[in-house]
């Protein structure tokens, strides 16, 4: 009989914590009860840490980071639509591109301690990569995917909004001019490819009223064009337009 009780509680502590990792650490972020750990615990794994896994049956968060991302996209469509209701299609596309980017979400994954909670290869931590944007903004998307499926969509709901959404400024926030530049590296790196390269096309006009024609070429493919007073208006507008044909295309 005390041997069953040591087995079942040995069980069960076991479930409560995994890789140094426990449910109460993922209690404090989320606000949320935790019943399905093991859920949260395939959140954070990175896939680096899979190579030295010892059960070939192991998977990472990439599955858990695609359901998060589109419930994360969904909460947060419904919250700016919601909040702003006189505003066009264009303004909260906008918004929402600035809450959802790699480096908004690793921003706020940092705030809440997400970080030392992801779990990493001994040479991704020598890489520093509890501090990587796109390690911790894949993890955040993850553990929205990971609420989720233990409890539910309001639950989710409640994440998003209470973390992501609510500590911002979002009138601020809307108000900032886009760095596209910035955007469109970030959205080349997430996904290994080489940095965008900028390069002028064409100038046209009298020296006091020039007109430049930038173009954006992403391995080896030109994908937004764009003109303006000066190179760098051009530029910007070029990596805009790159944006909106890979958002498309997506």
């Amino acid at each position: 009989m005390f041997e069953f009780l040591r087995r079942s509680l040995s069980r069960l502590l076991t479930t409560r914590r995994s890789h140094g990792l426990s449910a109460e650490d993922i209690r404090r972020i989320t606000g949320e009860p935790v019943e399905r750990f093991e859920l949260y615990v395939q959140a954070m794994k990175h896939r680096s840490i899979l190579r030295d896994a010892s059960d070939p049956s192991e998977d990472s968060n990439e599955r858990l980071e695609f359901l998060g991302d589109a419930v994360l996209g969904l909460v947060t469509a419904e919250y700016l639509y919601l909040r702003y209701p006189d505003e066009d299609e264009g303004f909260l596309t906008r918004l929402r591109a600035k809450l959802v980017n790699a480096r908004a979400l690793a921003i706020r994954a940092d705030a809440v301690g997400l970080g030392r909670l992801v779990l990493l290869s001994d040479n991704m931590k020598q890489a520093r990569g509890h501090s990587n944007m796109n390690i911790l903004s894949d993890a955040m998307e993850a553990l929205i995917g990971a609420v989720y499926l233990d409890q539910g969509a309001d639950a989710a709901r409640r994440f998003v909004e209470s973390r992501l959404l609510e500590p911002l400024d979002l009138d601020s926030l809307a108000s900032r001019e886009d760095n596209h530049k910035s955007l469109l590296l970030e959205y080349a790196q997430a996904r290994g490819w080489p940095q965008p390269r900028y390069e002028v096309a064409g100038e046209e006009g009298p020296g006091h009223d020039r007109e430049f024609t930038v173009h954006v070429v992403i391995r080896d493919e030109p994908l937004g064009e764009g003109t303006g007073p000066s190179k760098k208006i051009a530029g910007q507008r070029a990596a805009a337009a790159a944006l909106r044909a890979l958002r498309n295309a997506d």
